[in-house]
């Protein structure tokens, strides 16, 4: 087809789609930035052209080939397809269209359909930084944070060394992972997906078969300066927190559960997937006869285990633990409690204050110290006994010569 026929055509067409568009009344007049179906009537390397409902003939050409859906990637003549209106007409009198923010619409029209659902999709990962996961859907560039990575995937690394968390982030790159649309922005070209939240769907049904008080067994799977994960049952895991890991102070979870152990837990809380345990919960709180071994104003001895700026947490057996407040450690101010001693030390305290309830027991050093110098000096007893006895030396030698 000559160019000077082309012209001629797009000429006729356009005073067509004129008439058409001044008898509006008849039909839905197109206008920029909508969406328009046509069929392909042909299609070359550089441009491809659909017929408009037989009213005008649309041509997309150029970058607008571009389709971010993948909707039009293997096209054939007589298809039915849509594409966004560019212009009205172009130079040639045809609907100038594109793919290409259609692509984007659509693409953007099933994200929104995804989220709504809440479907779980699969997703590829292709990068990773410290903060999570990139991925793609589709051709969409979108982001995966580490807060929404499932159990199996998420980085629990000893210390929180951010370079390991990394490394084991960027292990996942080319793997595919299943997830859920959390969050879109189109103008914002925002994607945020969840493979936690696609977890939780599949894990309800099991996660439903346990309640709270019952007690389960599996296997420490991960120890952490907070707590200690348990994986038990079908591949369901718990947290036991540092504070529900025994009833006395633990200060490192590690010093108490290895990796791989095997432990008896109870279910104190569901909430949605995450399971919270309770190892302490199984044995009965030593606290609750703590008034059989020990009493206010009592004198024990007992074993520094960690010094903080406010005092000393002092063992006094493995079950019953005390603080002895830096206000109670001296009689003269003191402004670090590590003048008066060290994780290891043995010390003799005086029990101030005993809480079962809050499992507090109040210690002392300073109220020791008192008692010691309301006692009479022993040096000032001999020298009120030697004057005694100077005294009577006189009376004596008077007495002898009389």
């Amino acid at each position: 087809m000559s160019e000077q026929v082309k012209i001629k055509e797009g000429g006729e067409q356009a005073s067509q789609l004129k008439k058409i568009l001044a008898e509006g009344d008849f039909v839905k007049i197109p206008k920029i930035g909508d969406l328009v179906k046509g069929k392909v009537i042909d299609i070359s390397k550089s441009e491809i052209r659909l017929d408009i409902d037989g009213l005008t003939t649309g041509v997309v050409r150029g970058r607008e080939f571009y389709d971010e859906s993948n909707e039009y990637s293997d096209l054939k003549v007589g298809e039915e397809v849509e594409a966004t209106v560019l212009e009205l007409e172009n130079e040639n009198g045809e609907m100038e269209l594109s793919f290409r923010f259609a692509g984007h619409q659509k693409a953007w029209d099933n994200l929104t359909n995804l989220r709504d659902k809440s479907e779980i999709i699969k997703i590829e990962i292709t990068d990773a930084n410290k903060g999570g996961l990139m991925i793609k859907l589709g051709k969409t560039a979108g982001f995966l944070p580490v807060s929404q990575l499932a159990p199996e995937h998420y980085p629990r690394v000893p210390g929180g060394d951010k370079n390991r968390i990394l490394d084991r982030l960027k292990s996942y790159v080319g793997q595919k992972f299943e997830v859920k649309v959390l969050d879109i922005d189109e103008k914002e070209d925002k994607l945020i997906v969840s493979e936690k939240a696609a977890w939780e769907d599949k894990q309800k049904e099991v996660i439903s078969s346990y309640k709270v008080c019952d007690t389960v067994e599996g296997k420490v799977t991960a120890v952490t300066d907070f707590g200690v994960f348990v994986e038990f049952g079908d591949n369901l895991e718990g947290l036991i927190h540092i504070s529900e890991l025994a009833w006395q102070r633990i200060d490192d979870p590690a010093d108490f559960v290895k990796v791989g152990n095997i432990v008896k837990a109870e279910i104190i809380n569901i909430e949605g997937s995450k399971i919270f345990l309770s190892t302490k919960k199984l044995k009965d709180d030593p606290w609750k006869d703590v008034d059989k071994k020990y009493k206010v104003g009592q004198i024990v001895k007992g074993t520094v285990l960690k010094i903080n700026p406010f005092g000393l947490f002092v063992e006094l057996d493995k079950d019953i633990h005390g603080l002895a407040h830096i206000s109670e450690l001296s009689t003269k101010p003191i402004e670090d409690s590590k003048e008066i001693a060290k994780p290891g030390d043995v010390l003799e305290f005086k029990i101030l204050s005993i809480e079962p309830t809050n499992h507090r027991l109040g210690l002392s050093i300073k109220a020791l110290q008192v008692k010691e110098s309301a006692k009479p000096p022993v040096a000032k007893k001999e020298t009120q006994a030697s004057a005694k006895v100077a005294k009577s030396e006189p009376q004596a030698n008077s007495e002898a010569q009389e």
